[in-house]
């Protein structure tokens, strides 16, 4: 499980860094500016899943899911602390149902 970077876009501008997804899924840093950039470039549809880590009135809230096209992309977020932050890291874990051909950024405005 990697820890993506948070790379923050400026007024200059910002060419992002993407990565391969990590088959055992990723983690990245929370917020109300942040979000993910994924990018699948294989041939089927996956499924991007964000454990969710809040509950309500004493239920569990349910993941967040995400389904990214084959050959397609999608914007992610923001990535709300109260959601989605783990208590024991502070991040957000990040779980891919294929890897393979997906790459990904954690992007802050």
């Amino acid at each position: 499980m990697a820890t993506l970077a948070t790379q923050v876009i400026a007024l200059a501008g910002l060419n992002p860094t993407y990565g391969a997804a990590t088959g055992g899924g990723d983690k990245c840093e929370v917020g109300d500016r942040i979000f993910l950039h994924v990018k699948n470039g294989g041939g089927s549809p996956i499924t991007v899943t964000l454990t969710a880590t809040a509950s309500l009135r004493g239920q569990a809230v349910s993941n967040v899911t995400v389904s990214v096209p084959a050959s397609g992309e999608r914007m992610i977020g923001p990535l709300s602390a109260d959601l989605l932050q783990n208590a024991s890291d502070g991040l957000c874990a990040i779980g891919y149902s294929a890897a393979a051909s997906v790459t990904v950024a954690a992007l802050r405005i």
